[in-house]
């Protein structure tokens, strides 16, 4: 089977040489303006001022604006959880330059919001190019257009709005699931944002090869705490805590529509946690609140979020990252964070003690950090686990290893893993990702060996590893996408990093 495997990679090798797969994702041009016939569904957006009329060139030209909101307008179709691109060239006579913006109106039950999604600046008398980009969430009514900045009453001419839509296609020839493969080892997991989760064509795509799963950035503090209804809370109650589940709840719905567990990030960060967390009354301009009051605003935070998913999701999530990132690089001591501040260098054996009492039991209570494998810091995290685990409230440790293909070492990984190991905690791979610099079939095979290796490490410890997640599907959606980091393309095809994750586990010792 495994020789199979390497003919199949070495194909692929040649396709993604040919191809250049995986730099983006396949798109499909679905519309593009075309005003030969009168207005093509634009209407101006105005309070009744504005008004379009054809122009040469095969424009339309929209005058009589007294707001950069008023501009050319139109309704499109889109589809939740797929990428769109749009394109649109303007023109205009009367000032030296001028700034334009493509932008969308989206509705939701009658609540109408807005988003910037791509600039540009027209000279005088010059076609000008504006390109933006989207990945669409979920709304009732979806309106694009073009408006400017600075320049309420300008007339301008438009044309050739193009818009290109992400190839739905998320079929897959045969291929093995990693989750399958692994199952009598660990769970094999992705990471997952709100927009990937509205589309449930995506999401069939990686429920059959992931069965766990973690929100990328939606269970972040700044995504649960709803800072406008704390601070009416606060007016009662300086401890209290307002949450609001928005952002995450497409992925819970479909997790426990399909059977798929899924891991909480994170209560405690030094990053993506609203300021006015720790200020009196939720108020930038008041000073940081007591030790007291923030302990009892971060128990309130986990119990709220706790008691929310075990009433509509109960028993979906088996493990969370408590603590995120609190060792600093260069000296390996606690981080500079306002949680270190308020709290005192204490707060991390606090927070674990609050999660014990207030977690759903049976939950696995994690510290997720990065560069493990850098010595440095290594010392840090292990003199803290080793603090934690005298409390008895923490469960395991998360290797955050977003890598590249130079560095660290793989001996360098291993060292690392074999310390912590020792430490009795569970154990988590929580957010794989592997650099390159260029998607040559030569860095290709190299991602894909240092993938492989990685999983031959790991699979020794398969009694103490609960999980190996990477951070995210395909290269195009990573947050590291110019680096091609994942075990799939932009057109969700599996590169030869998939292969070597699949043959690692034939090279296992017997």
């Amino acid at each position: 089977m495994k020789t199979v495997r390497v003919l199949l990679s070495v194909l692929l090798l040649v396709i993604l040489a040919t191809a250049s797969l995986g730099e983006e994702a396949a798109m499909e041009q679905i519309y593009q303006s075309d005003f030969t016939a009168g207005e093509d569904g634009w209407y101006p957006r105005s309070m009744g001022t504005a008004q379009l009329a054809a122009a040469p060139d095969g424009a339309m030209l929209i005058t009589g604006r007294e707001n950069d909101w008023n501009s050319p307008g139109r309704d499109f179709e889109m589809i939740p959880g797929l990428r769109y691109s749009f394109s649109v060239e303007v023109k205009q006579d009367e000032v030296d330059t001028a700034s334009f913006m493509i932008s969308i109106a989206h509705s939701a039950g009658g609540q109408e919001s807005y988003e910037n999604l791509g600039r540009g600046q027209a000279a005088r008398g010059e076609w000008v190019t504006v390109n933006g980009a989207w990945m669409a969430s979920a709304f009732d009514r979806y309106v694009l257009y073009v408006e400017t900045t600075g320049a309420p009453t300008l007339s301008f001419a438009f044309r050739n709005f193009t818009v290109l839509q992400e190839k739905a296609d998320f079929e897959q020839e045969e291929i093995p699931s990693l989750s399958q493969l692994y199952q009598d080892y660990f769970d094999f997991g992705t990471a997952v944002t709100r927009f990937e989760a509205q589309n449930k064509a995506r999401m069939d795509f990686y429920a059959s090869q992931f069965n766990l799963m973690t929100p990328g950035n939606e269970m972040k503090p700044d995504s649960l705490i709803d800072v406008r209804a704390s601070r009416e809370l606060a007016k009662e109650d300086q401890t209290q805590v307002a949450v609001k589940f928005d952002d995450v709840t497409p992925l819970l719905d479909y997790a426990r529509d399909n059977g798929i567990k899924l891991h909480g990030h994170v209560f405690v960060w030094h990053s993506q946690t609203p300021e006015a967390f720790f200020h009196e009354n939720y108020d930038l301009a008041k000073p940081l609140v007591s030790r007291e009051i923030m302990l009892s605003r971060l128990e309130h935070f986990m119990a709220k979020t706790f008691a929310y998913v075990e009433e509509n999701y109960p028993g979906l999530f088996v493990s969370w990252d408590i603590v995120n990132e609190a060792i600093d690089d260069s000296t390996g001591k606690l981080r500079s964070s306002n949680w270190l501040k308020v709290v005192g260098e204490d707060y991390l054996l606090r927070a674990f003690e609050l999660a014990r009492r207030v977690a759903p039991e049976g939950l696995k209570l994690y510290y997720n950090d990065y560069n493990t494998a850098v010595p440095k810091k290594q010392d840090g995290i292990v003199k803290l686990l080793k603090e934690l685990v005298a409390e008895g409230n923490i469960d395991g440790y998360g290797f955050q290893m977003h890598h590249d293909i130079a560095y660290p070492t793989v001996s360098s990984i291993r060292a690392s893993v074999e310390r912590v190991a020792l430490l009795g905690l569970k154990l988590r791979v929580s957010e794989l990702d592997i650099t390159i610099p260029n998607n040559t079939e030569a860095q290709l095979a190299k991602q894909a060996e240092e993938y492989g290796a990685i999983l031959r490490l790991l699979l020794p410890y398969s009694g103490q590893l609960e999980a190996v997640q990477v951070w995210g599907v395909s290269d195009n959606l990573s947050w590291r996408a110019s680096g091609y980091p994942l075990l799939f393309d932009g057109s969700q095809q599996p590169k030869p990093a998939f292969w070597a994750v699949v043959d690692a586990l034939e090279d296992k010792a017997p």
